[in-house]
């Protein structure tokens, strides 16, 4: 892997030329709300340590779309989801979370969807500095050494940039007048630095490390239970983590034929009360303390044990979203005393 210098001003300059590889997509500001989104002009892109409400995994595992069409002779993919993107702004847990969703849309059978996004889809990092309930140094997810392009550390009037692919180095070529190979000890110093500040500004953490034998161990807590009394089966916590994967499939018919139709893919999340509901009406996770229980043994143990990487990459979006107080961090304080929060 290859580190280059690059003055400030000329990042823009450059993220703009990088539309030659695929339409831009990053942060912006959409109604009021941070979002990966299509970027009309590059004055649109935010770069900014804030994370985008919901993550980056809509550009590759959307929210809603079409797969295929069929009819009584039979089925057509539709694949028009796919383009050729660069997508400017990843933050490092982001990255990883892709890393994740890898481990399960890439995998065989491979999903086609995914597999076609991913393959067309650039990806340009940033780094950023810790926000109120960003914990993505308790889950080792706070510095990225793979699946990115380009990554970008702002060090005062100049970024440290890491090519981290063959896109990356023909990004490069594209201006390669903005960058100096020469990277200096004082340069390094600055780095190691900036990486001494940033971690010390982390203002919440947890033993992640210790998570999945507590999981074990506190199979039949009570702690289930009271938060499953709080819990709204909004399903909000599934929507916001970027390494949640669960969908539903339903057909769509024609109302004029009803042998013509197309098959459609939406998100779907374990919290909902009829997610475990299979025929003859009986539902596997009827009560909201079992589903609790569910996602949590999937983010904090699971995950990690079927893929080798933990499920919670430290974002922080289930502490911003839910609405009662459930999220990694009251849970895990919970686990560990076995005492439930103070009503």
């Amino acid at each position: 892997m290859r580190i280059l210098k690059m003055q400030s001003k000329f990042l823009e300059v450059f993220l703009e030329s990088l539309d030659k590889f695929g339409q831009l997509y990053g942060p912006k500001q959409k109604n009021g709300v941070l979002s990966y989104d299509r970027l009309e002009n590059i004055s649109e892109l935010v770069i900014t340590d804030e994370h985008p409400m919901i993550p980056i995994k809509k550009l590759f595992h959307p929210m809603q779309f079409t797969m295929m069409h069929f009819n009584e002779k039979g089925f057509e993919p539709d694949y028009s989801v796919i383009e050729k993107r660069v997508v400017l702004g990843v933050h490092p847990c982001e990255i990883h979370s892709l890393l994740r969703l890898d481990d399960v849309f890439l995998r065989e059978p491979v999903d086609p969807y995914y597999a076609g996004l991913r393959e067309n889809t650039a990806i340009i990092g940033f780094s950023c500095l810790p926000l109120e309930n960003h914990l993505c140094i308790s889950t080792d997810t706070d510095i990225v050494s793979e699946g990115f392009d380009l990554f970008f550390v702002n060090l005062k009037g100049f970024y440290l940039v890491w090519v981290g692919s063959s896109l990356g180095y023909d990004m490069i070529h594209e201006r390669e007048e903005f960058f100096d190979e020469n990277v200096t000890h004082e340069d390094i110093q600055m780095y190691v630095d900036w990486r001494k500040k940033r971690n010390k500004m982390f203002k919440k953490s947890f033993d992640f490390d210790s998570m999945p034998d507590i999981m074990d161990l506190s199979h039949d807590s009570e702690v289930w239970d009271h938060f499953g009394d709080k819990c709204l089966s909004c399903g909000q916590c599934s929507m916001v983590c970027p390494t949640c994967n669960c969908y539903n499939v339903t057909d769509v018919f024609d109302v004029t034929n009803e042998t013509v139709g197309r098959r459609n893919r939406v998100w779907d999340s374990c919290m909902f009360v009829d997610y475990s509901l299979v025929a003859g009406g009986h539902n596997f996770r009827a009560s909201r303390a079992d589903r609790l229980r569910l996602w949590y043994g999937h983010k904090l143990k699971t995950f990690g044990v079927d893929y080798g990487r933990p499920g919670c990459i430290g974002c922080g979006r289930c502490v911003d979203s839910c609405p009662v107080d459930i999220n990694v961090l009251t849970i895990s304080e919970a686990l560990t005393t076995e005492e439930v929060p103070k009503q």
